[in-house]
Parts: C-alpha cells; sequence; structure tokens
C-alpha cells in the first residue's frame, strides 16, 4: 500500500463553474483518487475555494451581500455541486480559512528572513472612476504577444504570456468599463523569485515523467525574455490574508493583503489541517512534512494550463525558499481546454453549461463518461451536443447498460432471479478470460500513468469484450438444446456485471453502485485474478432486475438543449 496525496486547482468562489473548469482538474483528480482507494492505497484528496481578492468582492458587491457571507453562501453552492458530481473530496476546504491565513503569514515571515521579500515603491494602475487601485487581473486589453483582445493585465490567457498591465493595447477596466486609469504610486512586496531561477530549474528537470505541456509552459516562464521575473505578493485590497510577519505587524503595509495567488496555492496545506480540525483525519503534517513522514508521499497535483507557471514556479518557489521540510509536488497533471460548440465556455461571459445545470438534465455518470473520456489532454478539445449524445447512447446505454438489461432480463425468465447453477467453461470462455486479463492489465496501466483518454478506451473495450461473447454464445439459442450450458453462460455473463461494476466505479461511481446493488455483491475489492472476479456469483446466488443504468438521449431532447444552452446565461 502506497500513501498518495492528490490536490485539485481550487476555483474562484465568484460563482458557479462549467463543465470546462471541472473537466480541467476537479474531475480527473477524483477518477484518480478512486481508482487509488479501490487498488487499496491510502489517499487524501484535498480541494477547496479560492475566496480572496477582487473576484470576491466585486461579486459580493453584485450580489448586494458582505463578502464574507457571500464567500460562505458560495462555499455552500460549490460543495454541494461537487457532491452531485460525486468527487470524492476528503475535505474540501476555504482559501479564508483561519488556517490558512496563520499559514500565510508565517510563509511571508520566513521568506523574508531568507532574504526572498522586498519591498519596492511601484506605480499601479488606479481607476478614478472608481477611486480604487486595479487588480492586475481587472485590467483588459490587447495581447501585445498575439493580439487577443481579452488579456489580462497579470497573464494573456491565449498565449499564457506574463503581462503587467502597463503592457496591454488599449487597458481598460473589466468591472466599469473605464479608460481613463492613471498610474500612482504604492507600496508593495515582491517575492524574489528571479533569485531562485537556478534552484527551481534544477528542481523541475529532477520531476520525472511530466506531461509536455507541464514542462513547456514552466520552461517557457523561465527562458522567456528577462527569464523569472520578481512577482508582487500584496494588493490595495479589504478582503484577503493581512500582511504580517506570522503575528507581527508588517511597518507600512498596513492595510493591504497578501495577493490571492501567493496564499491560494498555501491552501493545498492548510486544507489538511481543516480536514484536521473538522476531525476528518488526523496528523496533518504527516502529508505535507517530510521531517514527519511525508518523504514517502506521492504528490499529485491536477490543473488547468493556466495555472501551470503558478503552481511549477511561484508556489515552489514558496516551498524550497522557507527552507523548511515541505513536501514538493512529484506530479503535475495539466490539461489544455475544453471548448463549446464551436467557442470557448467562459465563468465571467456565462458561455457553455454549468454545473449546476448539467445536473438538471442528466445525472453525474452521463456528464463523468463524456467529460472524463472526452477530456483535453494532448490539445484542446470540443463539447458538442452531437457528440454527446452519440456517446451516451453508444457507450453508456448500448454497450455497458444494454449488457446489464439483456442478461439479467433473460436469466429472470428462464432461471429465476437466482445465478443458475453452471456446467462446465470451454474454450470459448477461457478465451475471454484470457482476452479480459489482458485488456485490464492495460487499463490499469492506464489509470495508473493517469492517461485519461485511454483508460476510458480500455474500459469500453472490456465492456464490448462482454457484449461479443453474448452475441456468439447466445444463451437465448443455446438454451432451447442444452439449458446447462445455457446455465454456464448466463452464470459468467451475471458476473461479467458485477466485474464491470467493480472496474467501472472510478468512471461512473453511481451506475456502478445501482449495478453491485442489484447483484447484491456486497464484496467488491479490485479483481487482481479475473478468473476468480468471474466465479465471485455462486450458484443460487439472488440477485433483481436493475433499473435502467443508462437511457438513451433522443433527438428531441438534444435539439432542446442545443436551443437552451445557445447563448450567455445571465
Amino acid at each position: 500500500m502506497a500513501r498518495h496525496l492528490i490536490t485539485s486547482a481550487i476555483p474562484y468562489i465568484n460563482g458557479i463553474k462549467h463543465l470546462g473548469n471541472l473537466v480541467g482538474s476537479q474531475l480527473p483528480a477524483d477518477l484518480y483518487a478512486r481508482y487509488l482507494r479501490q487498488r487499496g492505497h491510502e489517499v487524501l484528496f484535498l480541494c477547496a475555494t479560492d475566496e480572496h481578492g477582487t473576484p470576491a468582492e466585486l461579486a459580493a458587491a453584485k450580489a448586494g451581500k458582505p463578502v464574507a457571507e457571500y464567500c460562505a453562501e458560495m462555499w455552500q453552492v460549490q460543495s454541494d455541486l461537487a457532491d452531485g458530481f460525486r468527487l470524492s473530496f476528503d475535505h474540501f476546504g476555504r482559501s479564508s480559512s483561519p488556517q490558512n491565513h496563520r499559514l500565510t503569514q508565517h510563509f511571508a515571515k520566513v521568506l523574508d528572513e531568507a532574504g526572498l521579500i522586498r519591498e519596492v515603491t511601484e506605480q499601479q494602475m488606479y481607476s478614478p472612476t472608481e477611486g480604487r487601485f486595479l487588480p492586475d487581473r481587472y485590467i483588459e486589453g490587447t495581447c501585445p504577444n498575439c493580439g487577443f483582445d481579452s488579456a489580462r493585465g497579470d497573464q494573456c490567457d491565449n498565449c499564457t504570456k506574463q503581462l503587467d498591465p502597463v503592457d496591454l493595447i488599449n487597458p481598460h477596466s473589466s468591472v466599469s468599463g473605464a479608460t481613463d486609469l492613471e498610474m500612482r504610486e504604492t507600496k508593495h512586496l515582491h517575492l524574489r523569485q528571479s533569485q531562485m531561477k537556478a534552484q527551481l530549474e534544477e528542481w523541475i528537470d529532477t520531476r520525472e515523467g511530466w506531461p509536455v505541456l507541464t514542462t513547456s509552459i514552466a520552461k517557457k516562464w523561465l527562458t522567456d525574455g528577462d527569464g523569472l521575473q520578481d512577482r508582487g505578493i500584496t494588493r490595495d485590497l479589504d478582503w484577503g490574508v493581512a500582511v504580517q510577519r506570522g503575528d507581527d505587524p508588517w511597518p507600512g503595509m498596513e492595510g493591504k493583503v497578501f495577493y490571492v495567488w501567493f496564499d491560494a496555492p498555501i491552501e493545498y496545506i492548510a486544507c489538511a489541517q481543516e480536514w484536521v480540525d473538522a476531525e476528518k483525519g488526523s496528523d496533518w503534517q504527516r502529508w505535507w512534512r517530510t521531517d514527519k513522514g511525508a518523504g514517502d508521499v506521492t504528490y499529485t497535483q491536477f490543473m488547468g494550463k493556466d495555472n501551470v507557471p503558478f503552481h511549477t514556479l511561484s508556489f515552489p518557489a514558496t516551498i524550497l525558499g522557507s527552507g523548511e521540510p515541505w513536501k514538493l509536488v512529484d506530479y503535475i497533471k495539466s490539461f489544455n481546454y475544453l471548448n463549446y460548440d464551436g467557442g470557448q465556455f467562459s465563468t465571467s461571459r456565462g458561455r457553455g453549461v454549468f454545473m449546476d445545470q448539467a445536473l438538471e438534465i442528466l445525472p453525474p455518470d452521463y456528464w463523468r463518461w463524456w467529460l472524463l473520456s472526452h477530456v483535453p489532454e494532448t490539445s484542446d478539445s470540443e463539447f458538442t451536443w452531437e457528440n454527446f449524445q452519440q456517446s451516451v447512447n453508444k457507450d453508456l446505454a448500448d454497450v455497458l447498460g444494454n449488457f446489464a438489461s439483456r442478461v439479467t432480463k433473460f436469466c429472470r425468465s428462464k432461471f429465476g432471479e437466482t445465478v443458475p447453477e453452471a456446467g462446465t467453461q470451454g474454450p470459448e470462455e477461457a478465451r475471454l478470460i484470457a482476452t479480459l486479463t489482458e485488456k485490464l492489465r492495460e487499463y490499469e496501466a492506464h489509470m495508473e500513468a493517469i492517461e485519461i483518454r485511454k483508460s476510458a478506451a480500455a474500459l469500453r473495450a472490456i465492456w464490448v469484450l462482454g457484449n461479443e461473447y453474448l452475441q456468439d454464445a447466445a444463451p437465448w439459442s443455446t438454451f432451447k438444446e442444452d439449458p446447462d450450458r445455457a446455465a454456464m453462460q448466463i452464470r459468467l455473463a451475471l458476473n461479467l456485471i458485477r466485474f464491470y461494476a467493480v472496474i467501472s466505479a472510478p468512471f461512473i461511481p453511481d451506475a456502478s453502485g445501482q449495478l453491485l446493488e442489484a447483484m447484491k455483491a456486497e464484496n467488491a475489492d479490485w479483481p487482481e485474478d479475473v478468473e476468480t472476479a468471474l466465479g465471485a456469483l455462486p450458484g443460487g446466488h439472488a440477485f433483481t432486475v436493475p433499473e435502467v443504468t443508462f437511457r438513451k438521449i433522443t433527438d428531441a431532447e438534444r435539439e432542446d438543449w442545443q436551443t437552451r444552452f445557445a447563448g450567455v446565461r445571465s
């Protein structure tokens, strides 16, 4: 048994997330966590809401609520939606937690003591119209590098180039649209990332097998232009972690807070403290401190490509720069973008299908299967309603659901609702078991390598093998001439239902649970040996015919949803 720490990028608090957000971090992380648990490993799977910064302030103002109240309400909304999609977090925390405030201030103190924080008097964009300094993310304009017309003041989401607001062409406030922006003097703290360039390069080079997407983005930031730059870690805002050196005030920084990108990754660690304080676990340090037992932990992060620079450079700079024995990430699984029907998903613009809307239409397994089997691993992928309908109908309804229905209904009609006593298996069954064993090992290898699309394809291929066997064996015909042989075939097929339920659980947990309940399968351990697994339900074992596992999506439904979600969510 190994120990695995898993985190997914923490979502902003300001609004309900769309399916592109879900498939870009949380859902693949859940798939991996579920699989590792089934294989007997010890897993701590953490996520949280990212609650600080201007996005939270503005969203709260728009809702007419105090920011703390708004964040608490939206945390509950996001937590409920995570449950709705069956995300199996061990704890879903909050970056506004007291634990994260204390830990962020601690890191600031030790980084300052290490000479890695410097005080800078700088010019920042000020909006006279709004009477406030504008954070980089709330200044938009045209990217000078690629020409994208919705680049933000900190980064272009199109080419991922790091930017400053003054770099933008035709900058304007994304809050009010004001263009009368001016530079004013203010004082802030910068993390001296440039001093750690060599150490970060060396550390990245020791990470084995990272996706090309992850390493290419990290190295681009290290080498582009003048290389890795120092980065501001404070902002002129009211809501956030107060700038302190541990428990002590920071002279000259009164009324300022730490920049959200600095405190948000620290929440991964603080979330483990929250997990303990919520009495869900014990000894969080054995997961995060290498001097307390975390040395044998494998730490995997999941995120969209826009988050890669902060997790490969800035957060490691914080950890390494502290000089303390914190656990560093071993593997970063990063994803490209999921696009929506010819354009982009967008939370800020309300475009696409959002998590709450998806669950109003269909249960979570339908979405989980499509999203994971089309995850944008090596390139951007696109959600279309036609493809969604086709995948659900062919993969889930025709292949898996139809198999379970045909086998159980035939058995009920010929042998009753118990597993029939079986005759001797023949060469056809031996070939099936050998092929299933080979394909199961392929599936496991892809899951362990976090090759999600290949894992989904391998799982579907295993489902197909059962259907092909059923077609070739044709127990409905065999029964007329050799009832004992038909009984053997159906017993094997009933055991296949249980087998499929077990190995499909990481992808479609609800359907898995439904099929296991129908098979009255109490012991659902991972099938280390296929032949043994296909004899788990003995003759005389009772079962029930399951409800329809997956129904087909009609053309009328698809057309209705295409129309309903063609515009922009208000």
